[in-house]
């Protein structure tokens, strides 16, 4: 990592070494290890107009204006627009014609002696392409995740090299620029939950696709992205929140998908732990939903979320697979009740032993997973597709031992059935919809909520044929 061979010293190195590109560093909570690296390697007189590390509070907020929290989106967003304003105040007129300015801006709190927390922060860069044009500007949320602070330190001080780099030559190629964050840093030692693109040099960028590329390229576990599609750190909407979840692949949402979530939110909200709280929806996308044969299509991702987008729905991106490992992540956001809609095949899924052969418990092993925490799943009734009889959470037939261990959950009250708003939306499959909207069967629309029909006729998506 600080050789002088290393892809961070070639990275500093050749930013150094650009007349054009010239700027300042405001770092707060983990020393100045960015600006160090322009320093160490020298010709940074060519680079760094100015480095500040406004420690002290009463000076912080001198410049930047008050903050409730100091390691926050706000005040990384204060420090960039005040940094690079000084920048262009003190410089534009004398080096405007010859230069593209930027500041980085990066406010962390790294580990504590004593303490097991994770450090987390956010870093960011406001930049030009050319002279005079207006800024544009990346921001990122970060988990440091070595074990003391000078090792959180490092990884910082690379994962700044490397931002203020991909800002200047990946901008134009959004998986180069998520992939390049991680060279010369593995991504065991850091988790980067949020990033966000705005200004001229990336005009036409979705930032949900950068949340993608985030869990496709193992750089998070999870992104979140709002149902005004406004990319988010997971903590800022969830945090100490009740947590209500369906996963599914949405391709597309139809009005079984849409009564099995409503009705498992009127369940919800009634429980007494949740009496007066805001509750939080999320739809969950997993990479099994979303993967087309060896890779991801970002087409079809953009798709599914505008149809989550036109229902209103918060999306939640995620390498998960068995649901304790979603459970595991969102108990890390809140200690309230969290919430799991699920069809009957799904349950059949988690209580089913062929799912688990990594775990030396098996399923018994999963469910303890699932609920050692304070979680509740919601179960949907389906069609028994030979009678056409309704099955119910008590009367479904359930792969041995799965029926003992419903019993178990229904015994403790951590399952409870969904009774649905028309059984007419029981035989209603996605696959069935999906097809009749490809061939131009318009009994498909009878299928989905007003709503999904509309957006997917309007954008032509999935590929509708009127």
């Amino acid at each position: 990592m600080n050789g002088t061979n290393s892809p961070t010293h070639e990275k500093a190195h050749q930013i150094n070494q650009n007349p054009m590109q010239y700027g300042s560093f405001a770092e707060i909570g983990a020393g100045q290890e960015v600006a160090r690296w322009f320093f160490q390697v020298g010709g940074a007189a060519k680079t760094i107009a100015k480095t500040i590390s406004a420690y002290d509070m009463k000076i912080s907020d001198s410049l930047y204006g008050p903050a409730q929290r100091y390691v926050s989106r706000q005040r990384l967003e204060a420090m960039l627009t005040q940094e690079y304003t000084k920048v262009l105040e003190g410089l534009a007129a004398t080096r405007g014609e010859n230069s593209t300015f930027f500041s980085f801006a990066d406010t962390v709190a790294t580990r504590k002696p004593g303490h097991t927390e994770n450090g987390r922060g956010w870093i960011g860069v406001c930049f030009q392409t050319k002279p005079f044009e207006e800024p544009s500007q990346i921001i990122a949320h970060v988990h440091l995740l070595e074990p003391t602070a000078v090792l959180q330190q490092l990884t910082l001080g690379v994962l700044g090299v490397n931002l203020i780099y991909a800002a200047f030559n990946h901008r134009d190629d959004l998986t180069a620029l998520v992939a390049s964050l991680t060279d010369d840093v593995p991504t065991d030692r850091f988790d980067l939950d949020m990033i966000k693109v705005s200004g001229p040099a990336f005009a036409g960028v979705d930032n949900r696709l950068l949340s993608l590329q985030l869990v496709e390229q193992k750089l998070t576990d999870a992104a979140m992205f709002t149902s005004e599609c406004e990319v988010v750190q997971p903590s800022e909407v969830l945090y100490n929140k009740p947590i209500l979840v369906v996963r599914g692949s949405f391709r597309p949402a139809t009005k079984l998908t849409v009564d099995l979530l409503e009705r498992a939110r009127d369940l919800f909200v009634k429980e007494p732990e949740n009496a007066g709280s805001e509750v939080i929806v999320l739809a969950e996308m997993t990479l099994n939903n979303l993967l087309s044969g060896a890779a991801v299509s970002h087409e079809d991702f953009l798709e599914r979320a505008e149809i989550l987008h036109a229902l209103g729905i918060d999306v939640l991106i995620s390498n998960f697979k068995p649901y304790y490992q979603l459970a595991d992540y969102l108990a890390g956001y809140t200690n309230r009740l969290i919430g799991i809609a699920v069809g009957l095949p799904g349950l059949r899924e988690i209580l089913d032993e062929q799912y688990y052969e990594e775990l030396g418990g098996g399923a018994l092993e999963s469910i303890g997973r699932l609920f050692k925490r304070s979680v509740k799943m919601y179960v949907y009734p389906a069609i028994d597709p030979a009678t056409g009889a309704v099955l119910q959470l008590d009367n479904a037939p359930l792969p041995h031992p799965g029926h003992h261990l419903r019993d178990l959950l229904i015994d403790l009250h951590r399952v409870e059935m969904i009774q649905p708003s028309r059984t007419e939306y029981l035989p209603i499959q996605p696959p069935d919809v999906l097809a009749k909207l490809q061939t131009g069967d318009p009994a498909w629309e009878d299928m989905v909520p007003p709503a999904v029909a509309k957006c997917i006729k309007d954008e032509k998506l999935l590929g509708y044929k009127g």
